[in-house]
C-alpha cells in the first residue's frame, strides 16, 4: 500500500517494461521485472566463473593451463534477458538510477572482503561520449554496501581500444596491452574490481594484471553478470 501511494506522488515507469514502478526497494525496476533476475547457481569455475561439468571440479581447463591475475570472478547472473536490458539501458541510454537496484544484487553474493573498491576505467574520450561511467556508478554503491574504500582514480584508461565485442579471444588481449596504468599507490591492498558484464575475462585479467605489478596484495573482481557458453 505504502508503494503504491509513494508512486501516486512520484510516478515512475520501469524502464525495462514501461510498467509502474511498483517497489521502492527496487525502483526503478517494477517487481515483475525483478523476479526474473535469476541468481546463476550452477556448478562453476572457482576462479573464473565459467561453468564446470561438475560441482566436484573447481577449476575450469584454461585457468588450470594459465592462472589468471585475479583471485576470483563474483558474479550474479547469466548475462541475458531482464539485466541484460537493464545493463544495455544503464550503459548505453544513460539511466543512472537503475546502478543503485543493480548493485543490491551483488549484495545476495558473498563477495570477498577487500580494503578498496576500483571500477573499471573507460577512456576520457568514451567517458565524455558516455558522460558517466556506468561501473563507477556500481561501485560507488558497493562500496557503500561493503564499507570498502572507493577509490575512483587509481586505474586509469591510457589507449583508446576498439570494441572487445568485435574482437576473438586472442585479439582482445592484444587489443588491451598497455591500455591501463594506475596512478595511486595501492601497495599491499586487497582490491575489488568491478566491472559490468564479463565476457571473456580479457578486460579484468588485464587490469588485474596491472593492478598486482602496481604492488596490489589481491584482486576480486565483482560483475552484476557473465556471458556463458552456450550449448
Amino acid at each position: 500500500m505504502f508503494d503504491k501511494m509513494f508512486n501516486l506522488f512520484f510516478p515512475s515507469k520501469c524502464p525495462v517494461c514501461e510498467a509502474d514502478s511498483d517497489n521502492r526497494a527496487t525502483n526503478p525496476i517494477c517487481s515483475s521485472c525483478w523476479v526474473q533476475i535469476k541468481k546463476f547457481n550452477g556448478p562453476r569455475c572457482q576462479i573464473c566463473g565459467l561453468p564446470v561439468v561438475s560441482e566436484f571440479a573447481s577449476l575450469c581447463a584454461a585457468c588450470i593451463e594459465e592462472r589468471p591475475h585475479f583471485e576470483k570472478i563474483h558474479y550474479y547472473a547469466s548475462y541475458t534477458g531482464v539485466i541484460k536490458e537493464a545493463i544495455h539501458l544503464m550503459k548505453f541510454s544513460g539511466i543512472r538510477r537503475l546502478a543503485k537496484p543493480l548493485a543490491k544484487l551483488l549484495g545476495d553474493i558473498q563477495l570477498s572482503v577487500c580494503d578498496v573498491v576500483i571500477p573499471v576505467p573507460l577512456h576520457r574520450t568514451k567517458l565524455i561520449a558516455r558522460e558517466f561511467n556506468q561501473t563507477a556508478a556500481l561501485a560507488k554503491h558497493i562500496s557503500k554496501n561493503t564499507g570498502a574504500r572507493l577509490l575512483t582514480s587509481a586505474l586509469i584508461k591510457t589507449k583508446l581500444t576498439q570494441p572487445q565485442t568485435s574482437l576473438s579471444g586472442v585479439d582482445r588481449r592484444k587489443n588491451l596491452k598497455k591500455a591501463f596504468a594506475v596512478c595511486e599507490d595501492i601497495s599491499g591492498l586487497k582490491i575489488l574490481l568491478v566491472d559490468d558484464v564479463i565476457t571473456t575475462g580479457a578486460t579484468v585479467a588485464e587490469c588485474a594484471r596491472v593492478l598486482k605489478k602496481a604492488g596490489a596484495a589481491e584482486v576480486h573482481v565483482a560483475a552484476l553478470a557473465r556471458s556463458l557458453p552456450k550449448h
